[in-house]
Parts: structure tokens; C-alpha cells; sequence
């Protein structure tokens, strides 16, 4: 007979999301479904407003994306009004881009997805003179992996649980049996754990540097940058360098030698091999390092197929309502409306009475979703009607697919040395370490934009452009590009001197939407399909499947009211929160 599991909150993530899963007598998904259970956003509220305001709301969509949605906010209007912005602009634009991705793609790896890989618990048993000798085997010069920094890690991990408590560590599934990695491995994992913590401080740091603060920089305009003095200052431009170095630098001695580590141990484990039923990748152009090269490659790939990429269509990038919260207006019910014509009107439904399995293993009475009909307020995108996975696998094989050298050479050095296949990309085991190889290639290859950035000071010190807003004209513009978490753009109409519509696609709406029409799948539900849980009360498996795509679901979500007014009020009952 079929069960039920809902695991609500999804943590370890940004934003509220709850995944409801039917498995069969065999313990086996057989369906599942992905549901954002707040709504929020802030597209609405920037319709009437001064178009050079759109990026700075934008921006607060999310405190963790925020430069990824202040700089699509700026770019839609600029790409409106047609203007070109100097070339210094592009380039410091860049260096704050990488700043972000760096300090994204690290703590995903370590505070919001590494305890999926860990067992912190076996760590406090390994032996740390064998640990320090075993980190060499992943890079010839390993950090914060000497034998004394290894007792000094797990004297002060093995103290904290000491107390009772073990804080952010607490509720874990410690001692589950799909953690392959030794005693050993996983302290050296730990220690690079708290070694992050220094490290994501520089990260932050390089993007305030240039953009004045971090979350939040302010220093883009319409029209380019505004940090001038600090281009323009010797000694900002060398600490920006020393601090991309310092954690570029932890990039290829920690993060990558642990992917290859998890790489190798995790070769063998089917909860990690599976994981990618939809195999349709989209990305697009970013990290822009000279004159039209960047180091991210646009295109999309259908069912798998890395001999065949195909170029972008925007035309073709749509968006449905059918299994959301929400309601089209003027148009049929199951249409679906290209962003620059999109709508966000809520529609909320409810949930209703049902069972599931509890922490105790047996039925219980708890809320679920109506999966029949709406159950989440995340759209559904579809680009040419199919749905599409974003992110850094995404872009990893789209880049291979479009013969990236950069990609190419470390993608397969990455595979060689852990003795995966490029078919192995395709599982969340591949769309984990495609993270860290996005990281890798931009590590390697960032600095390109700082040097040409230097250079170009030499004869060109413009950072902003010129432009006029004639209240008469219409205009409409967009942004699209890719940020940490996969493909993102944002849509404009402007009317008046006013922006009359604001449409953001953002990479968790591709990636957690619900069924559309046609009863299509996004990728967190198409991921969870076919994956055998081996503890119904500690679905490690699905957490770490949803957690492989570090979902950001406040980008995700909507509001609405110009003038701040409540809409009304929807509450949802959660389930039992899980780890």
C-alpha cells in the first residue's frame, strides 16, 4: 500500500518549502510534489515606480541573491532604454558577480549541503594523524587539514556535544547508511566546515569593495557604476585581488579536493546517482571577461543530448498558473503568458485533511497539499512548453555541450580523477560537484576581468553613460543572465516615464514549480521519482536530492499591492518540521 512523507520545512535553504512524496510497499517514490508555502516578492510593487528605481527594490527580493536581482533590475531598464554602458562598468559589474558566486557556492557546499555528505558524529571518532595524511590524497597542498588542526576541530566539535547540545548540528540524520565517507574524511569535511566560515567573510568583503556593502550593494545605477574612487584607488583595486586570491585559494585546496572525495566514495551509492529524470538543461551568457567573451556559455539541451545544443530563444520563455496559487485574467486558465505579459493575481486554495507518516513511522493526521489541483506559490515556467533544469549543472553542460574549453578541461580532469563518466553528471551526486566545478573555472579564470579592468583604466576612466527617459515613449526591456543558482531574468515595461509591468523568471521558479497543463514535472519533483528511501523517518534522500539544487525560494515566490496593502490573509498549516 502507498504512504505519504512530507517533509515541511525543507532547512538549510532560503525561503519555505515543503516536498510531499508517495512511495510504494518497497519504499520507492513514485510521485512527488514541490510546494513554496509563502507568498511573497516584490515585482508588483515596483509597477509605478521611477524605472531607475526597479533595480534597488529588485535587489531586496532576496538577502542572499541580492546583487544577482539589483543588477537584473538595473540591466532590464538599460537593455529599454537601449543604452550601452561604459566598458569599466561591465567589467567591475563582473568582479562583483564573482564575488557572489564564490560566497554562494561555497556555504552551499558546506553550511547548507555538506551535512547531506558528512556524518559530524563519525567525524568525532577518526583518528586525526591519519586524517591529515589521508587530505593529501586529494591535493597536494591541503588547508586546514594538519594533523594539530585536526585535534583542534574535533576537540571543539566533540566539547559542544559534550553539553548536550550539539546547535547547528542537532537533529541530524547521523549514522544513516547511505554516508559513505569514512571517520577520517568526514573530519577533514568538518574542519573545512568551520574554516568557511573565515573564509565566506572575504567573499563578502570583495563585493563590498566595489558595491559599498554586502547583502545589498548600492553602487549600480542605470547607466554603470557609481564606485568611481574606489576604481579608481590602487590600493582597492589590490585588496579586491588579495581577498579574490585568499578565497579562490580555498576554492581549489578545500572545496574542489573534497568534490573529488565525495566523488570517489559516493561512486557506488544509488540514493546519489539518481536524482535527474528531467534531463533538459538551460543557461545562459555570463561572467563577462573581455570584450563579447565570457567565461558562461548560453544554450539548452534537450533529453540529455550534449551532441545537439540549441541557441536561446526568448520568444519561446512562458510562464503557467495551472497548479499555482495564482489566476491569468483575459486569458484562458491554463495559458501561458511570456513575462513581459505576465500576471501575478492570487489565488489560494487551501490544503485539505489526510495522513502521512510521522516521526514514530505510523500513519498520522496531518494537512496535505491538493495535488489535484493548485498546491504552490511558485509559477510553473516552460520554455517551448518543456520544462527546463537551471543551475550549475546546467551550465556545466551546456558548456560542454557547446565545447567550453575551460569547462571541458575540468570537468574531465574532475571525472579522470574520481572515475565517474559524464552520464554521472546527471544525478545529484553530478549536480553537486557541477557546483563546485563552476566554481573552479571561475577561480581559475576571474582575474581575466580585474587585469582587462587595469588595463583599460589606462585610457579610459568613463563608469557611467548618458541617457534620457522621454515620458512620452513606450519601452520595454529585459535582463537575462546566470546567477549562482542557475538562469535568471527580469522583464520591464515602462509607460509615462513609469514602469507599467515587472515580470522576474527567476531559477527556483524553473527549477521547484509544480506541474503544468500538460501534467509536466519540474525538476525537484522529476528528481525525487525512482529514488528508494531507506528510513521512512529519516528521508535523507530526498533532503539531499531537493538541497543539490540550493533552492532559494524567496526569489521564487510573490506579492503584490503597490501601495503596501494586505490582499488578505492565507494561512498554512505546516507539517511536522524535519531536518
Amino acid at each position: 500500500m502507498s504512504k505519504r512523507i512530507v517533509v515541511d520545512p525543507i532547512t538549510r535553504i532560503e525561503g519555505h518549502l515543503r516536498i510531499e512524496v508517495i512511495v510504494d510497499d518497497n519504499n520507492v517514490i513514485t510521485d512527488a510534489f514541490s510546494s513554496s508555502t509563502l507568498w511573497r516578492g516584490l515585482e508588483t510593487i515596483i509597477k509605478g515606480r521611477d524605472p531607475r528605481d526597479a533595480g534597488f527594490i529588485a535587489g531586496r527580493i532576496c538577502g542572499v541573491c541580492t546583487y544577482s536581482h539589483y543588477k537584473a533590475g538595473i540591466t532590464a531598464v538599460e537593455n529599454a532604454l537601449g543604452i550601452e554602458i561604459p566598458y569599466n562598468a561591465k567589467l567591475v559589474r563582473t568582479l562583483m558577480n564573482l564575488a557572489l558566486f564564490f560566497h554562494d557556492h561555497i556555504v552551499h557546499f558546506y553550511t547548507l549541503h555538506g551535512l547531506d555528505w558528512c556524518d559530524i558524529i563519525s567525524a568525532l571518532s577518526a583518528d586525526p594523524m591519519k586524517a591529515a595524511k589521508l587530505a593529501f590524497e586529494y591535493t597536494d597542498t591541503p588547508i586546514a587539514a594538519g594533523e594539530d588542526e585536526l585535534k583542534v576541530v574535533q576537540k571543539r566539535v566533540k566539547d559542544f556535544a559534550g553539553k548536550g547540545s550539539l546547535g547547528p548540528f542537532a537533529n541530524g540524520y547521523w549514522g544513516h547508511k547511505t554516508y559513505q565517507l569514512s571517520p577520517e574524511q568526514n573530519l577533514i569535511v568538518l574542519s573545512h566546515y568551520l574554516k568557511l566560515l573565515e573564509i565566506q567573510r572575504e567573499a563578502a568583503k570583495m563585493m563590498a569593495i566595489f558595491g559599498a556593502k554586502q547583502p545589498h550593494p548600492q553602487s549600480l545605477t542605470v547607466g554603470g557604476v557609481t564606485s568611481i574612487m574606489d576604481i579608481l584607488d590602487p590600493s582597492r583595486l589590490a585588496e579586491y585581488k588579495f581577498k579574490y586570491e585568499t578565497v579562490a585559494d580555498f576554492v581549489h585546496r578545500a572545496y574542489y579536493p573534497d568534490l573529488i572525495m565525495a566523488g570517489m566514495e559516493y561512486s557506488k551509492e544509488p540514493s546519489v546517482l539518481t536524482g535527474c529524470n528531467l534531463k533538459n538543461f538551460l543557461s545562459f551568457q555570463e561572467m563577462q571577461v573581455g570584450h563579447n567573451e565570457y567565461l558562461l556559455n548560453s544554450g539548452y539541451i534537450l533529453n540529455g543530448d550534449l551532441s545537439s545544443p540549441h541557441e536561446v530563444n526568448l520568444d519561446l520563455i512562458a510562464e503557467e498558473v495551472t497548479n499555482s496559487w495564482y489566476k491569468y485574467e483575459g486569458v484562458e486558465p491554463t495559458a501561458a503568458l511570456h513575462p513581459y505579459d505576465g500576471q501575478t493575481n492570487p489565488n489560494y486554495t487551501g490544503m485539505e485533511d489526510g495522513t502521512s507518516i510521522g516521526l514514530n513511522g505510523k500513519e498520522e493526521k496531518t494537512k496535505l497539499l491538493k495535488t489535484d489541483s493548485k498546491y504552490s506559490w511558485i509559477k510553473s515556467p516552460r520554455y517551448d512548453g518543456k520544462p527546463m533544469e537551471v543551475g550549475p549543472l546546467a551550465s556545466i553542460v551546456v558548456g560542454l555541450a557547446k565545447k567550453n574549453a575551460k569547462i571541458q578541461e575540468t570537468a574531465e580532469a574532475f571525472l579522470k580523477r574520481t572515475g565517474l563518466s559524464t552520464e554521472h553528471l546527471f544525478s545529484t551526486l553530478g549536480r553537486t560537484a557541477a557546483r563546485g566545478l563552476e566554481a573552479k573555472v571561475l577561480a581559475e579564470n576571474g582575474l581575466r576581468a580585474f587585469d582587462e579592468l587595469v588595463k583599460n583604466l589606462k585610457t579610459d576612466t568613463t563608469t557611467c553613460a548618458p541617457y534620457v527617459i522621454d515620458e512620452k515613449k513606450d519601452y520595454k526591456g529585459y535582463y537575462i543572465g546566470n546567477v549562482p543558482r542557475g538562469m535568471l531574468s527580469h522583464w520591464v515595461r515602462i509607460s509615462e516615464g513609469k514602469v507599467a509591468n515587472y515580470q522576474a523568471v527567476v531559477p527556483s521558479t524553473w527549477n521547484a514549480g509544480p506541474r503544468d497543463s500538460k501534467g509536466q514535472k519540474g525538476p525537484y519533483e522529476m528528481s525525487l521519482i525512482g529514488t528508494k528511501i531507506a528510513n521512512l523517518t529519516q528521508p535523507l534522500e530526498i533532503i539531499r536530492h531537493i538541497h543539490s539544487f540550493d533552492p532559494c525560494i524567496a526569489c521564487a515566490v510573490h506579492i503584490m499591492d503597490t501601495k503596501g496593502n494586505e490582499l488578505g490573509e492565507y494561512k498554512v498549516d505546516p507539517a511536522f518540521a524535519r531536518f
